[in-house]
């Protein structure tokens, strides 16, 4: 009894319960394989700054971004490390207010295992433990704990914070947990690559959505926006989820200070944020607002509306490397063929030259050069266009593409950038039909060439592209008319004109208004809508293809060594392995009102 109120006080004060203490509480006696070890509030900081080094160090820096990508320090401060850690040791209290136990060493260990098994960026893993010094017992604590604790405190209120007297008892570093013995698992080197697929975690996934956007940081995809149907009604979403393949887990994206739910919006990655802008709010609002999210602070910044294009969906968005620029799209009763760009360090927008830019069109695509936005196609509402243009940012202009030779106007299509030509592909073309045919334009020669129909994937449109540094992959998608949904795609290598199916064999279910992103190695594709199924998917899938091209961590100072805390031996306990996740959602996807089949030649509508 005096054992159980003693572990009440320590919870009192915000200080994490010895998981000796087990699932209940009940044991009456220590087991004699416990020891004693301390891990101090303070050296928690120092560790999770390691661990934000190595995500730091494989974030994507643009290759636009004129200056040098910063030092982590630039980034992310001292308070926001604190908070941090304040963060997670908060939600496992919560976790142990809730269920009446704390989160045990088994749990740990598990989710610990769980990592070093799914893991699809096996290298980044070992550089998380490496910083970690190997240490189970500190891999446990301030890597494991934090995405564990966030997950089985998914469905609870999180408020307050860590008290000043607990904050007090972690700077006296007097912190001390009772351990068992963790045991670093061996982490998995999966040689499961080339036409493979794998499902994406489900444990503490967003909800289920269509038409949102998602990008690669080079350490996470981070999935945002969209709508679905639920409590039988339309919902246009403001939240979201960073998923990180090496450790094959989800992390939600704050709502505090996030814009406005929407769909139909752009997003762009700078290199420390991710932007996104405009969209259409259910039921009748077109928006001109957005806002800069932070992953590192999981935190968001408005963008300004003074000076901002007029409200606006269906348009594109390119990052410069100093400016976002937005362009195109359309409101309840207008297009456009004007924009603005958008400068982050200033917050300021400035128009985008309406002087011989294309005529007005929404539903197109856009392609960043390295010194030129390229947007081609989409639909003055009276056809499919097969018209473009080649902006120019620093000096305000436009140039038109050449039309000879290319394909069918087209909606619904995708584009990539292999880097000297955009491939265009698929789409509902100028003939009202599906199409499985496409482009590459080479912007220097101001010229077209056609891809090879020759084992190219059926005709579909709504689907998604991702460029491997050798490679287009296509996947997914809808043919209309009746409407299929495909769970197929193909790979097409320019430099020899071909294409490859990519394999079904434990495939995504087909899907379409779904999203994928390039990570280096593998292709991940979430969310989206099925037809027949009448569901909004929060499961998504992990295709690895061999790549000439894999991503490689953009250059910073060098990380400071975490300041050593000298763990004492503990005895080993075997740990209880959680179950493999499935495909199965983890949140089911809710049935919707059958989306109509999309009149022609208007991209597909929304309810």
């Amino acid at each position: 009894m005096a054992r159980l109120f003693c572990a009440a006080i320590v919870c009192g004060l915000g200080i994490e319960i010895p998981t000796v203490l087990g699932v209940a509480f009940s044991s009456t006696e220590v087991p004699m394989s416990v020891s004693t070890r301390t891990l101090t509030f303070t050296e928690r900081v120092v560790y999770q700054r390691a661990i934000e080094e190595v995500y730091w160090r494989h974030r994507v820096w643009p290759k636009q971004n004129p200056q040098p990508k910063p030092s982590l320090d630039a980034v992310l401060s001292q308070t926001q490390l604190e908070k941090k850690v304040e963060d997670y040791l908060r939600k496992s209290r919560l976790v142990a207010n809730r269920r009446g136990f704390p989160i045990a060493a088994s749990e740990l260990q598990a989710e610990m295992d769980r990592m070093a098994q799914h893991t699809r960026r096996p290298e980044m893993l070992r550089e998380l433990f490496e910083a970690l010094r190997e240490d189970a017992f500190i891999i446990a604590e301030c890597m494991v704990r934090p995405v564990l604790a966030e997950r089985l405190n998914a469905s609870a209120s999180v408020e307050g914070g860590v008290s000043p007297a607990a904050r007090s008892f972690f700077a006296a570093e007097t912190t001390a947990s009772m351990e068992h013995r963790y045991k670093l698992p061996e982490v998995s080197v999966s040689d499961k690559c080339g036409d493979t697929w794998d499902a994406t975690s489900t444990m503490n996934v967003p909800d289920g959505r269509a038409l949102h956007t998602a990008l690669w940081t080079g350490t996470e995809m981070i999935a945002w926006g969209g709508y679905n149907f639920n409590d039988n009604r339309l919902n246009t979403l403001n939240t979201g989820g960073r998923y990180d393949p090496a450790t094959d887990s989800w992390t939600p994206t704050s709502t505090t200070n996030a814009p406005t739910g929407r769909d139909l919006h752009t997003a762009v990655w700078t290199g420390s944020e991710m932007i996104v802008w405009g969209g259409y709010n259910y039921p009748a609002l077109d928006l001109n607002s957005g806002g800069r999210y932070n992953p590192a602070t999981d935190s968001w910044t408005a963008t300004t509306t003074a000076n901002a294009p007029v409200a606006r969906r269906y348009h594109t968005a390119v990052w410069t490397g100093s400016e976002m620029v937005a362009w195109g799209g359309r409101n309840c009763c207008t297009w456009f063929n004007s924009g603005g760009r958008y400068d982050p360090s200033s917050d300021n927008w400035t128009a985008t030259s309406t002087s011989n830019a294309p005529e007005p069109r929404f539903a197109h695509t856009v392609e960043w050069t390295g010194n030129e936005m390229i947007i081609w196609g989409g639909t003055n509402q009276t056809i499919p266009l097969n018209t473009g243009a080649k902006y120019n940012p620093i000096d305000n202009s436009w140039t038109p593409t050449q039309t000879g030779n290319s394909p069918l106007g087209r909606v619904g299509h995708t584009s990539v950038w292999r880097g000297g030509e955009m491939i265009v592909w698929g789409g509902t073309d100028s003939t009202f039909h599906d199409t499985n045919t496409g482009g590459r334009y080479n912007p220097t020669a101001d010229s077209w060439t056609a891809t090879n129909v020759e084992n190219a994937p059926s005709p579909r449109d709504s689907l998604a592209a991702v460029w491997t540094g050798s490679e287009m992959i296509v996947w997914g998608g809808v043919f209309c008319c009746p409407a299929i949904d495909f769970d197929t795609g193909g790979r097409y290598s320019p430099s020899t004109n071909s294409w490859t199916a990519t394999s079904t064999g434990d495939a995504p279910l087909a899907r379409f208004y779904h999203t994928a992103v390039w990570t280096g190695s593998e292709m991940v594709v979430w969310g989206g809508y099925d037809n027949q199924l009448q569901v909004f998917f929060n499961t998504g899938g992990r295709y690895c293809a061999q790549s000439e091209s894999t991503a490689t961590p953009s250059p910073t100072p060098t990380a400071t060594a975490p300041a050593t805390a000298t763990p004492t031996a503990t005895p080993t306990q075997s740990a209880t392995p959680t179950a493999t996740p499935t495909q199965t959602p983890g949140v089911t996807p809710t049935p919707r009102p059958r989306l109509t089949p999309r009149p022609r030649p208007t991209p597909a509508p929304r309810p």
